[in-house]
């Protein structure tokens, strides 16, 4: 009887990727990607010791995948914003991933690539090197919240969707001028959370470099 087929790791993440379109982290399981493959989960935990190594396996190739190409142009917040939407970009393709990026984060090549072209932004923006890690941690857990949340509305179904959008419609245009007099005043103006989100990525991005920026002093040197 022929033995079971060996399957690479590249293999082993593109099932998990592909696995993780069709659900989330909290239902993927090694046994589960074993069984979609063929083959038994011991022969999947000679390449990734856990679960959560391959959640960050899979997420890293989103990252190098965002990466791939990327030349840094313009000034450091151009550098920022560009890698920013790099990322976005490549999980917006594949939401179901961001989420296992905000949980269980990356420690590959592709995760490296990232810290790198933001640290270099930082030391250019002319913060002291003693500032540029506690600056780096903020603006991190910015991004990776951003995404992460859009990327929880764009994983929804159409049905999902719309259904949230009732709620939505419900819950601000319908309320109660006496209980809720400021929601009432400005229910017609506000947005649902799914609309223009680009601009808002954008803009909340921008106010944290530009609060960088205003704290780097007139003249310094970069990196000094």
């Amino acid at each position: 009887m022929a033995g079971r087929r060996r399957w690479s790791t590249d293999e082993i993440l593109d099932g998990a990727a592909e696995l993780l379109r069709t659900g989330d982290a909290e239902s993927f399981s090694v046994r589960r990607l074993a069984a979609e493959l063929g083959t038994d989960s011991s022969s999947l935990y000679r390449h990734f010791r856990s679960k959560t190594e391959l959640l960050r396996a899979v997420a890293d190739r989103i990252l190098l995948a965002a990466m791939e190409g990327h030349r840094p142009e313009g000034d450091w917040k151009q550098r920022i914003t560009t890698l920013a939407l790099r990322v976005r970009e490549a999980f917006g393709q594949q939401p179901q991933l961001a989420s296992v990026w905000g949980r269980h984060a990356s420690s590959g090549a592709g995760s490296r690539l990232v810290m790198e072209e933001v640290l270099q932004a930082l030391r250019a923006s002319g913060l002291a090197d003693e500032e540029v890690p506690g600056r780096y941690h903020r603006i991190v857990i910015l991004i990776v919240s951003l995404i992460s949340s859009e990327a929880g509305v764009s994983a929804l179904s159409p049905d999902e969707h719309e259904q949230g959008m009732e709620l939505f419609r419900v819950a601000v245009l319908g309320a109660d001028p006496e209980r809720f007099p400021a929601l009432a005043h400005f229910a017609r103006a506000i947005q649902p959370l799914g609309a223009d989100r680009r601009a808002a990525f954008e803009e909340i991005l921008g106010a944290q470099l530009a609060h960088i920026e205003a704290s780097v002093g007139p003249g310094r040197p970069a990196g000094a």
